[in-house]
């Protein structure tokens, strides 16, 4: 006995039809018109679009940054994640400092334990000594494809030229992809304490620290050096026209390098929500900053014309008011191992937040949440209001990523002999985002009242339905490792 999906239109990257689809076990077996239904379980489909799970490659779970951990988890950000449509992610692994590449997917499979949607990762690479690069060729028999270098973020994470240089050298020989953060981090460094010292410390100042030209700069760096190692290079969030001119002048180039933005670079500007009152712009502090309408207007172009292949998340939230309850002299008696035992045996209490920035924006934990907003924001935006096709959409936020990080035609697509992640998307259903009906772990989110058309009304994880409305079906555990392939296609 088979799922049947019945009289849809199913959606792909390139084409749009109506027809069955018919999932035995966890993979699609038949694509067609009026297949019989005797013996499987019917799922009408009357009037809505099938389209396939939502792949978001660039999350941040279960982080340890800014002197917090980021609250969404392999447990609570998997349930979001699905209720937003997307049923495969690939969060990054951070390599220790001093540690080895493998010491960082130890501890990254263990954090994985409570997987409820499929998952891969990138690794990041902090510490690059000898043996460290010896190791890269080995990250392929796990299944990992992609290293994160880190542009930005001076004595925390980020790398020198030569590092990446040398990186980009390894991983062209060895068919994997190198993604950057592009920000120049030395003249950040220089820009911070400069602001603060001027009594410069509300949250508007962080855009004024990372200005588009420094990602402009860092961007065409990067570009270049694929240029010259024939490295498949990914910009990870990018945000401005300087950036994006560079990556367009390198794709012309013939160089192979490609693109990505984040939800909230489309939606958000510094001047409105990091210049908001008080201290609500902390809310919207992320790194590259969010910039102006005009760059909006840049992004969409990108997107429609190619130069942008995919959209993500970079999914990092923290409190707005934490530090709730006893928590520091509870850390300061049994550490900051385990925020997840102290948070259920004190409820209300919760670990540090954005408060931490108060009086200085540098400290500002950098993040903001939107796992489960981003198919939804995209296709208001994006297909409602004539900016994209829904097949774009499709190509984007599903069918492009998993061609880009080795995942394809397992992932990505509805076709036969794919997993069966299928979205039943309702192109009617409206429905309001707010923070009083989301599913991630978070007191704000970024969209808050925005009114959207279009919504899943179920989705499918490899056959298994785990969102059936607002009802929450998946279960921990059954979220598997995507193992991925290396020498992926540049698009």
């Amino acid at each position: 006995m088979g799922t049947l999906f019945k009289g849809g239109t199913v959606i792909t990257a390139s084409e749009t039809i109506e027809a069955d689809v018919l999932v035995e076990g966890e993979i699609v077996t038949l694509i067609g018109r009026n297949i019989n239904a005797k013996g499987h379980e019917v799922v009408n489909c009357k009037g809505k679009y099938l389209i396939p799970g939502g792949i978001d490659v660039h999350t941040h779970l279960d982080l340890a940054f800014g002197g917090t951990v980021a609250n969404d988890d392999f447990n609570t950000g998997h349930r979001a994640a699905a209720f937003g449509g997307t049923t495969s992610h690939i969060d990054f692994v951070i390599q220790p400092k001093g540690g080895s590449l493998h010491d960082g997917l130890k501890a990254w499979r263990e954090k994985a334990k409570p997987a409820q949607i499929d998952y891969g990762f990138h690794l990041a690479i902090t510490d690059l000594r000898d043996e460290v690069m010896a190791e890269i060729p080995t990250l392929l028999d796990e299944g990992v494809t992609s290293l994160k270098l880190f542009m930005a973020y001076k004595n925390v994470f980020q790398i020198d030229d030569a590092t990446l240089f040398k990186t980009m050298r390894t991983a062209a020989a060895n068919g994997m992809i190198v993604m950057v953060h592009a920000e120049n981090g030395d003249v950040e460094a220089t820009l911070t304490p400069s602001l603060l010292a001027e009594g410069k410390t509300d949250p508007i100042y962080h855009a004024h620290s990372r200005p588009p030209e420094i990602e402009g700069e860092a961007t065409n760096r990067a570009v270049v050096m694929a240029g010259m190692t024939g490295c498949s290079l990914y910009v990870v969030h990018m945000t401005c026209e300087p950036s994006i001119a560079a990556l367009r002048r390198g794709r012309a180039l013939g160089y192979p390098v490609m693109g990505e933005s984040c939800t909230q670079y489309f939606f958000l500007t510094a001047e409105k929500h990091l210049g908001a009152p008080g201290f609500e712009g902390a809310k919207f502090v992320c790194s590259p900053p969010i910039r102006t309408v005009h760059d909006q207007g840049v992004l969409w172009g990108a997107v429609k014309d190619g130069t942008l292949q995919a959209v993500s998340t970079d999914h990092c939230n923290f409190w707005f008011e934490g530090g709730k309850g006893p928590w520091k002299e509870w850390l300061d008696k049994h550490g900051n191992k385990d925020w997840e035992k102290f948070e259920a045996k004190a409820p209300g209490n919760r670990r540090p937040g954005k408060e931490l920035g108060k009086g200085n924006f540098a400290k500002i934990p950098n993040g903001m949440p939107g796992l489960e907003e981003r198919m939804m924001v995209m296709w208001e935006a994006g297909v409602n209001q004539g900016r994209i096709s829904a097949n774009r959409f499709v190509e984007l936020l599903c069918t492009n990523p998993a061609k880009i990080f080795g995942m394809y035609p397992k992932k990505g697509t509805i076709s036969v002999g794919s997993d069966a992640d299928i979205v039943v998307w309702d192109p009617k259903a409206k429905h309001t985002l707010s923070v009083k009906n989301t599913h991630m772990r978070t007191d704000y989110i970024v969209y808050e009242g925005m009114k959207v058309r279009g919504k899943p009304s179920m989705v499918f994880l490899r056959g298994k339905k785990i969102v059936d409305g607002d009802q929450w079906l998946g279960a921990n555990g059954e979220g598997k490792f995507i193992h991925r392939k290396p020498k992926a296609p540049v698009l």
